[in-house]
C-alpha cells in the first residue's frame, strides 16, 4: 500500500475544516473556491488537485462521515440499543461543527437525505412486525417512524447545542428504541 504524504493529509483537512467554518457563517451557494483557498491558507490549485468543485468536497466530506457511522454501527451491532447509541452521539459531540452546520445550513439538505437513507439502511434489519407490540404495523411504516424520529432526535439535540450528555441521550434513545422495534 502506498504511503500517503502527511503534506496531503494536512492539505485535505485544511481545506475541509475551511468549508466547515465558512458554512457555519454563511450560505453553502455564496462560499466560493477562493473564499475555501484563503481560509485554509492553501492554493486554489491545491483545492482542484483533490477537488472538482465545492460540490465534489462537500459530497466528499459527507461520505466521509456516513462511512464513519456506519462503521460504528458495525462496530457495536451486537449491543443493546443505549450501549449502541453511545458511540454515535460521542461521535456526534466530537463532529459538532460540522453536524450542527450540516442540520442548519440550508445548503446542504443533501446531508440530511444521506443521513435519513443511511439510518434507514441500519435499521431496516431491526423492524420486527412479528412482535406483539407490532403486528398492527407495516413493516416500511413503522421503519420511516423509527428513522424520521432518530434523525429528528440528533437535529434537535444538535441544534439546540446538546442540552443532555451524550451518555443520557444514547439510554434516553435506547430506550425508545426497545419500546418502539
Amino acid at each position: 500500500m502506498a504511503k500517503i504524504d502527511r503534506r496531503i493529509l494536512k492539505s485535505q483537512e485544511a481545506i475541509k475544516n475551511a468549508l466547515i467554518e465558512l458554512m457555519s457563517e454563511k450560505k453553502f451557494d455564496d462560499i466560493t473556491i477562493q473564499d475555501i483557498s484563503d481560509k485554509a491558507n492553501v492554493s486554489r490549485g491545491t483545492i482542484y488537485l483533490h477537488y472538482l468543485d465545492k460540490y465534489d468536497l462537500l459530497e466528499k466530506l459527507i461520505a466521509e462521515h456516513i462511512n464513519n457511522m456506519r462503521e460504528l454501527c458495525e462496530a457495536t451491532s451486537e449491543s443493546e440499543y443505549s450501549e449502541a447509541n453511545l458511540p454515535w452521539f460521542k461521535y456526534l459531540e466530537r463532529n459538532y461543527l460540522f453536524i450542527s452546520t450540516m442540520l442548519k445550513s440550508k445548503g446542504a439538505p443533501y446531508f440530511r437525505s444521506q443521513f435519513h437513507e443511511f439510518l434507514i439502511e441500519e435499521f431496516k434489519d431491526e423492524v420486527d412486525i412479528t412482535k406483539e407490540k407490532n403486528t398492527e404495523l407495516q413493516e416500511e411504516v413503522l421503519l420511516q417512524f423509527i428513522v424520521t424520529s432518530y434523525v429528528g432526535l440528533v437535529e434537535w439535540w444538535v441544534v439546540k447545542d446538546m442540552p443532555i450528555s451524550p451518555e443520557e441521550m444514547a439510554l434516553q434513545v435506547g430506550i425508545l428504541l426497545e419500546r418502539n422495534l
